[in-house]
């Protein structure tokens, strides 16, 4: 019954005429509060750009909150240490269960945490690489290869993983790619325009794809 009354929340919050989009407070250390430009100057792009009416300053919400629930997309970033308490992990699943969505994007060093923490959500299902025919990949941007690389990092192909449900991605986990840095103001990274505009194109992707899907 609890899930069904999460599920029309979330219904709501994705039918609703201004949505609203969160970013993760988590506990362990790490630097949940990274890249603060990037996720207004994302909204603020998709709003001009495929026609979203999102609120244009995000929320802040915490795992384990009813809250939560409120909102179609969480954002997660960070450089470093990760841990999800039992209540959070119940809380993560049945969000992502009853139809959220989870965007983590590693800022360069929490991959060897927020790896565990997945695992914890969903110990019956891997994280696997999402290939480039994915429409996550193809509206309304299309990008051929996959995930852009936005920053250099350790140098390694930039590689999306995702959680499915039912076929359905329900976390998406953005690695060697730093999709935030990209949405961040210009002159935070010094990203040339091309970089940047690359980075916001792909994040209106994610964004298309979880308010049309």
């Amino acid at each position: 019954m609890k899930k069904i009354f999460y599920l029309l929340v979330l219904l709501f919050s994705l039918s609703s005429y201004s949505q609203e989009i969160a970013l993760l407070k988590y506990n362990g250390g790490g630097d949940w509060y990274a890249n603060p430009t990037s996720l207004p100057n994302l909204i603020k792009y998709c709003n001009s750009n495929i026609n979203t009416q999102i609120k244009l300053k995000p929320a802040t919400v915490e795992p384990s909150s009813p809250e939560l629930f409120l909102y179609p997309l969480v954002h997660m970033t960070g450089h470093g240490n990760v841990v999800f308490n039992e209540n959070e992990v119940s809380n993560l699943s049945n969000y992502l269960s009853a139809g959220g969505f989870l965007h983590i994007d590693d800022n360069y060093g929490m991959d060897q945490y927020v790896r565990k923490e997945i695992k914890k959500i969903f110990p019956n299902n891997d994280l696997v690489e999402i290939p480039a025919n994915h429409l996550i990949f193809q509206k309304p941007n299309f990008f051929p290869n996959g995930l852009p690389k936005i920053h250099e990092h350790d140098g390694k192909r930039p590689q999306a993983f995702g959680i499915f449900l039912e076929g359905k991605l329900v976390l998406l986990y953005t690695y060697e790619c730093d999709l935030g840095d990209g949405w961040e103001d210009a002159e935070v990274n010094n990203d040339p325009k091309e970089v940047r505009e690359k980075a916001l194109k792909m994040g209106a992707n994610i964004v298309n794809y979880i308010f049309n899907n």
